[in-house]
């Protein structure tokens, strides 16, 4: 037990993603894309990354590619998530794109 309580009083690694962009795609009337609009918002304070909206139906190109798939998530240009923003994938992610600055 006292290896668990161990873990979890340290501190986390150190994450530095402020040089990234994320991008999510999303629908008006969408209840999924609003909980994945305030997730990625909340992991925004927390680290300080780029977040960018994009309402796919003000552009008929963007409702070609993303119809039904709403939303979806891109991160520094890659498409990394569609339908639901997995959090602990989404962590690992930061985690990663940090340690290869």
């Amino acid at each position: 037990m006292n290896s668990l309580l161990s873990r979890w009083k340290k501190p986390g690694p150190k994450v530095n993603v402020q040089h990234l962009e994320v991008t999510i795609y999303t629908r008006s009337r969408c209840c999924c894309c609003h909980k994945a609009v305030d997730l990625l918002r909340d992991y925004q304070e927390r680290y300080g990354f780029a977040l960018e909206t994009v309402d796919v139906d003000s552009d008929l190109s963007l409702v070609e590619k993303y119809d039904t798939t709403v939303p979806v998530v891109s991160v520094g240009g890659k498409v990394r998530f569609k339908g639901v923003v997995n959090p602990v994938l989404f962590e690992r992610l930061l985690l990663a794109e940090s340690r290869g600055r």
